[in-house]
């Protein structure tokens, strides 16, 4: 696999298959199995626990009643006896599923450490061979060779102990993510509302990865102190006592570690929780995008994400200056126990001479000892974070809920029959069939239903998949059935659309498809999957009443697909209700009446009151004349004064469908279509390949002159180093020439004036390491924001908001944390080893004769490697994407996918996803072994030639000389395997930079602001609109969406529009908040061009209420007013109009009421309400409604549309309606009809013409007043 990675960048295909041991599909049930055991443990011990409370019986003839009062004593018995019941542990479970494969990887760490000491003991034979001169040379080579020996078998030992930490690592995080997954797809609605999507795909990424990385130090845990002890024992028996004033220094260095461990830990916590905080507010800011661009509201979101962002750095560069802190102590730690040793041992006894073999062993020994002093406090911190984890995961595996919609229902629905559930919105309908989901916590009561279930929800889920698969949903396909199902919900139309049939690939949420076109596949998809009861939770608010009523009698109803079938509908829709079986009227969570229609009436109750005021039509078909007479009652005739709408042609679709298409393609009619090649939507994520090019970039980032400064500070730092040494190898000839005592005092001064000014160079130079990568970090993401809130909404559409997001969390994560610390190591192991190479040279100048084939194989294995690793890097960050944004979908879609019974389906489609991440995973693990032990070689070569040398020029050299370059060569594999690892992560950290970079260059929209061409403050001030032979299309290559257009409205018109689903009525309206930019022609309001002033100035000038009602999370005050214009009189006065100020008023917080994520806490007509306060408060002069009623029942719609009259009255209003009498009161007398999306003008005309057949339209004169709806397949006037 190196191989072929070297010679072309590896793709998905050239992976290795998974090992079967280390899949989801073993490693997963595994981990389940012991935490299913872990809890029911858990379990008995609590029902033990709580046994000891009433373990007392009462003494006989006490008064038993409540009340009876206890004696003391037996208070005291009781509290005592109280143990509090034992958690499941998590952790347990962990270790009891993978522990003892991890166990072997322990065996082999305990004989690499008795290994390491070895080394250290021929160091001292060397030298001590170096001083006597009649020694036999072959003893000098077998010391050489023995050497090279026992550090070539230290490296294979050291790496089969790696590979096993890794691979439980790896089978870790499969299975954590598993067990979360699982998790989430059985977990309450309620517990859902305690933790956002946000946090449990945090807990997934970040928090699984730490267990995984944990892994790899558990070891050091028992290891450590072993070292310890034994590098003590070793520096006893050659320095005897002095040794304890080098302990002393430890010990002293050993609080002042764990202190700066702990903090960092509490930042890091502090850190976490910004993290979270941002990653949240961003996945809202991106799932709500459209929402912020047409109230041009970017500006209060970018500061929010800025004022978290700020605290983030804040915390982080605390955490920079306590690492400089403790890299000073790290580093200057051997000089300064070897200083206190040394000097102690010099000055105690005048006998004590230091000598080179003391001297360097001791030294050699200090430096084994370094690590795991380092080690300890870092392992046992991540252990503490790891076993005491941001009570997330455990509560994600507990989670646990409370909240009382429904109350005292009781309902039985025949077998067969058709029940239709009305009432106010936020009655509890929709929490019924929740209920009947088994989807909400039940108090008391009981719940039965024989038979499957099919669901359909109120806000369709759609998976990103093709359209077909979104139907079939898991079920084999069946060609007659599916036509059938497609046909009966009115799809086909739809289907002829799309630039690949059902074959096309839908975004992610449904992103490409119209709110009716997902409604209607949701329930094709309920259709498809034959079951006995159909939960339908209101499909027919979001398709026009054309397709509601096709739907209802194709469908629904009793001449439907589903007659026969036990069928509970929610609905708005009133024309629908003479034909149900029964009507159940809800109010407040409580049935109020029910019975059939019939009944319903004659008892005269809140019910037929209702009716009375809204029956719009009862219509009668009349099957003899084939025309449709439709009987308007009062109230309705009069506001048909006269009428203006603005109607698209059907076939033409709805622009969104065909943002997708590259150019129409037709559909053959036969059935076995041939399918043009399908142009995906969401294109596939690139993966940048060969060298990053991108370091100059981070250092742009740095500042230049900072990144040249730095190198020097850690070139000075080495040279300090290198002098003290030096000095040492000095001081220990001192005793060959026996002047030892004169100088003691001097040498030691020195030494010790040395090692201070490491210390110092090393504080200064992670300083301004640290401040160079905050700043970096500060202006790449302020890069990356700025951009991501000026990109044109196209690019949303077109790319799964999982990629973005996954630039804002794991990318800027890596550029706040993962890469200083890489860029720290990567300069001080390249300035160690180039020391190391400029010691040896220098006592022994023929080893720069080796030097350039060792480096020459060193730099081939390193590209070697690189260049694999990083493709594998690369791969598994791709790979990893996917896991993330199938579970955010999972989540968003849980109810849907328990309600069909899919959930084992999805758990194997996620364990596809996190197996095919594992397989670039694993290959990276073994290419690091490989390179390990290659690099590793390389080191133990140069202590081979470093000692063979010294053997060799023996008569030359002073003992000082030698154990100076021995010991640094010791050194040298460690720096050598470090430095490899530093630069392949540093190129794969620095992809981070790359991929936040390619985010931030992306193409942007128009400037907010043009300062020469600003409107003046109170345009519009008539509220005139013109289009201007306006034409537009979604993206470059598309066809146009609309086609010279021209159309005038006066200031102050009601302007309704209607048309079938899809037909491009919501383009119309993007085109006025230039979320579409004209491709010919213009739009002039009160004669100012929209094209040349800035966005901010046009939208915040007009007021949408768009289709799907978004909230954000924060309080309710925050999302009517986020920029705080309002005093609290205004909201309240808004609220009061949009007929919300009952429901806020009861809330004991008030405004300051919490909206959850999306608004989850409110139900979705509750939303629009919202929506519609916010228009309330910016009262501009045009104000837009999309569909804006389409989910609230007739008497809310028509209060709005009352309050909409009054508030708006002056305004120009647009209205998008499906439902007449939304509009029925609208000004002026025109019809727009538009074909092939160019809209020609008609007046209206007088009487009642039906026309059966499409045809030539008769202009007629203006005459009293009536509708006419033009229709791909009829048409149709209603009117008096």
């Amino acid at each position: 696999m190196a191989i072929k990675g070297y010679k072309n960048p590896l793709e998905a295909k050239d992976l290795w298959s998974l090992n079967k041991r280390d899949s989801s599909e073993e490693v997963v049930p595994k981990l389940l199995r012991e935490w299913d055991l872990e809890q029911i443990k858990a379990h008995s011990g609590k029902d033990r626990s709580t046994q000891a409370l009433y373990s007392k019986p009462p003494p006989a003839g006490e008064s038993n009643h409540v009340g009876g009062e206890n004696s003391p004593e037996e208070v005291e018995v009781l509290l005592s006896k109280k143990r509090t019941p034992k958690k499941p542990s998590f952790l347990r479970s962990l270790i009891k599923a993978f522990g003892p494969y991890f166990l072997i990887g322990s065996a082999f760490k305990l004989l690499q450490d008795l290994i390491t000491f070895v080394n250290p003991q021929l160091l001292s034979l060397l030298i001590s061979f170096t001083k006597q001169k009649e020694a036999p040379t072959w003893w000098g080579y077998a010391l050489a060779f023995l050497m090279f020996f026992t550090a070539f078998l230290q490296t294979l030992i050291l790496h089969q102990h790696f590979q096993y930490c890794f691979v439980t690592g790896m089978r870790l995080r499969t299975a954590i993510i598993g067990a979360i997954y699982r998790k989430s797809l059985i977990i309450t609605n309620a517990a859902k509302r305690t933790s956002t999507v946000g946090e449990i795909v945090n807990l997934m990424s970040v928090d699984a990865q730490r267990f995984m990385d944990l892994t790899t130090f558990l070891n050091m845990l028992w290891s450590a102190p072993l070292q310890i002890i034994l590098a003590l024992y070793f520096l006893w028996q050659n320095l005897g006592p002095s040794v304890l004033a080098g302990v002393a220094v430890m010990i002293l260095l050993i609080p002042l570690n764990a202190a700066i461990a702990v903090r960092t830990r509490a930042y890091q916590v502090e850190q976490m929780q910004y993290k979270d905080a941002r990653i949240k507010l961003m996945n809202e800011i991106l799932n709500g995008i459209k929402v912020l661009k047409l109230y041009a509201w970017e500006n209060s979101f970018k500061e929010k994400v800025l004022e978290i962002r700020q605290k983030e750095l804040n915390v982080l560069r605390k955490t920079a200056y306590l690492g400089a802190l403790s890299t000073m102590a790290w580093t200057s730690y051997t000089l300064t126990v070897a200083l206190m040793t040394f000097a102690v041992y010099v000055t105690v006894d005048k006998n004590n001479i230091l000598d080179a073999e003391k001297a360097f062993v001791s030294l050699s020994l200090f430096n084994i000892l370094r690590f795991p002093l380092n080690m300890l406090p870092q392992v046992i911190s991540s252990v503490v974070q790891v076993g005491s984890p941001p009570p997330h995961s455990e509560c994600t595996l507990l989670m646990c809920p409370v909240c009382v919609f429904v109350r005292s229902i009781n309902l039985m629905v025949p077998q067969g029959s058709l029940l239709a559930v009305v009432g106010h919105v936020g009655c509890g309908k929709s929490s019924l069939v929740s209920a009947l989901l088994g989807e909400m916590e039940k108090l008391e009561g009981q719940i039965s239903i024989r038979g499957s279930v099919a669901y359909v929800p109120q806000q369709a889920w759609i998976q990103n998949a093709t359209l077909r698969d979104n139907i079939l949903f898991g079920k084999a396909y069946n060609e007659q059935k599916y036509r059938s199902c497609l046909e009966a919900c009115a799809l086909t139309p739809d289907l002829e659309v799309l630039p690949g049939g059902d074959l096309t690939e839908i975004g992610e949420k449904g992103i490409n498809l119209s709110g009716g076109q997902r409604q209607r596949v949701s329930l094709a998809r309920a259709l498809y999957n034959e079951a006995d009861v159909y939960l339908l939770d209101d499909p027919l608010s979001a398709v026009d009443s054309h397709v509601a009523k096709h739907i209802f009698d194709h469908v629904i109803g009793p001449e439907g697909v589903l007659q026969g079938k036990t069928r509970i509908l929610v609905t708005h829709g009133i024309s629908f209700l003479p034909q149900v079986d029964n009507i159940m009227v809800m109010v407040e969570g409580r049935v109020s009446e029910m019975g059939s229609y019939q009944e319903l009436l004659q008892q005269n109750g809140a019910f037929a009151e209702f009716l009375r005021n809204y029956s719009l039509e009862d219509i009668i078909e009349d099957e003899a004349t084939g025309t449709t007479i439709c009987y308007y009652s009062r109230g309705i005739q009069n506001s048909l004064r006269s009428l203006d709408l603005l109607i698209f042609s059907s076939t033409w679709s709805k622009s969104v469908r065909r943002r997708l298409c590259s150019e129409r393609k037709h559909a053959e009619p036969d059935a076995e279509k041939k399918l043009p090649k399908v142009e995906k939507l969401i294109q596939a994520e690139t993966t940048e390949t060969g060298r990053s090019k991108v370091f100059w970039e981070y250092a742009k980032a740095v500042g230049p002159l900072l990144t040249l400064f730095i190198c020097f500070l850690y070139g000075c730092q080495s040279a300090a180093a290198i002098g003290a040494n030096i000095w040492l190898s000095q001081w220990t000839n001192d005793a060959a020439q026996n002047m030892t005592q004169e100088n003691v005092s001097m040498r030691v001064g020195v030494y010790a004036a040395l090692g201070i000014t490491q210390g110092i160079l090393v504080m200064v130079s992670s300083f301004t390491l640290a401040m160079g990568n905050i700043g970096a970090a500060r202006k790449l993401h302020y890069a990356l924001l700025d951009n991501k809130f000026h990109t044109p909404q196209s690019f949303f559409d077109t790319t799964p908001i999982g990629r973005v997001i996954n630039r804002f969390s794991k990318d800027i994560y890596v550029i706040d944390e993962a890469l200083p610390s890489t860029v720290l190591m990567f300069l001080g192991t390249f300035f160690s080893s180039l020391s190391t190479m400029i010691v040896i040279v220098a006592s022994t100048p023929i080893f720069a004769v080796v030097i350039a084939p060792l480096t020459f194989i060193y730099v081939f294995v390193q590209r070697f490697y690189v260049a694999t690793s990083r493709q594998l890097k690369r791969l598994e960050s791709v790979t990893r994407s996917p896991i993330y944004s199938h579970f955010s979908e999972t989540v968003t879609g849980s109810s849907v996918i328990r309600a069909y019974g899919r959930h084992d389906a999805f758990v194997l489609m996620s364990d596809m996803k996190v197996d095919d991440n594992q397989k670039s995973y694993y290959p990276g693990i073994v290419a690091n072994r490989w390179l390990g032990v290659r690099i590793e070689f390389i080191g133990n070569c140069i202590v081979l030639f470093a000692a063979l040398f010294a053997v060799i020029g023996k008569d030359k050299l002073n003992p000082g000389l030698v154990g100076l370059s021995v010991s640094y060569a010791l050194l040298v594999t460690m720096s050598l395997n470090w430095m490899v690892r530093m630069t392949s992560d540093l190129e794969s950290n620095i992809v981070a930079v790359e991929r936040v970079k390619e985010y931030s260059e992306t193409k942007i929209e128009a400037p907010w602001e043009v300062e020469d061409k600003k409107p003046s403050p109170d345009w519009p001030s008539q509220g005139k609109v013109e289009f201007l032979d306006y034409s537009v299309r979604y993206r470059e290559g598309l066809d146009l969406v609309l086609k010279n257009l021209t159309l005038s409205v006066v200031g102050g018109e009601k302007i309704g529009i209607v048309g079938r689903t899809g037909a491009g009525k919501s383009s119309m309206t993007l085109c006025l908040f230039r979320l579409l930019e004209a491709a010919g022609g213009e739009i002039t309001i009160d004669g100012v061009k929209i094209s040349e002033i800035g966005l901010h100035d046009l939208r915040s000038k007009l007021t949408i209420i768009p289709q799907e009602p978004v909230l954000f999370s924060g309080s309710l005050r925050m999302n009517l007013d986020p920029f705080e214009k309002y005093n609290d009189g205004e909201v309240w006065k808004a609220l009061e109009l949009s007929h919300l100020n009952k429901f806020v008023s009861n809330q004991p917080a008030k405004l300051e009421l919490e909206c959850s994520e999306g608004g989850e806490n409110l139900s979705v007509g509750q939303r629009q309400l919202v929506c519609l306060a916010r228009a309330l408060l910016r009262k501009t002069r045009i104000l837009i409604l999309d569909e804006a009623t389409a989910a609230i029942d007739l008497e809310t719609d028509d209060l709005i549309q009352s309050t909409i009259r009054t508030q708006f009255e002056d305004c120009t209003v647009f209205t998008i309606a499906h439902r007449l009498n939304t509009i029925m009161d609208y000004t002026r007398n025109k019809i727009l009809w538009s074909d092939e999306t160019k809209i020609e003008l008609f007046g209206l005309n007088a009487k009642c013409h039906v026309w059966r057949k499409p045809g030539p339209i008769p202009t007629v004169k203006h005459g009293g007043g009536s509708i006419m709806l033009w229709d791909a397949f009829q048409w149709q006037g209603l009117g008096d």
